[in-house]
């Protein structure tokens, strides 16, 4: 995983990702200037430890809490990015998991979900341009 194509996809302002085991994922977007009634200002980071990567094939992040800029870090989770060939195609999936029956982590997966929903509309556009 390259900066580039992490700030091209997701958004993001910066990215340290170290993709091996036990190594470093980092990703950090800009503050919004409105702020969402239950989690306050979204963007800050998205850090976890990096447990599994095959290239092209998987990415296991665990350990992960999302810091926002303005409220307490809401965590931890997982986040499982796996790719495999599906006939001619190429099927990836998006896995997030860490949940508490709380008003902030409901919040945080309507947020979220629409937020995936864009940056992987992103990310096909990223690679069919390429």
């Amino acid at each position: 995983m390259d900066a580039q194509a992490l700030s091209a996809w997701w958004l993001a302002t910066r990215s340290v990702v170290s993709a091996r085991p036990l190594g470093v994922f980092a990703v950090e977007w800009e503050p919004t200037q409105e702020a969402d009634d239950v989690l306050g200002r979204l963007g800050g980071v998205f850090h976890g430890t990096v447990m599994d990567h095959k290239p092209g094939r998987l990415l296991l992040v665990v350990d992960a809490w999302w810091l926002p800029p303005d409220s307490d870090p809401l965590g931890p989770m997982e986040l499982e990015v796996s790719c495999a060939m599906d006939g001619p195609a190429c099927r990836l999936r998006v896995r997030q998991t860490g949940f508490e029956d709380a008003p902030r982590w409901q919040r945080y997966y309507d947020v979220i979900d629409r937020g995936w929903r864009s940056s992987l509309a992103a990310l096909k556009d990223y690679v069919e341009d390429r």
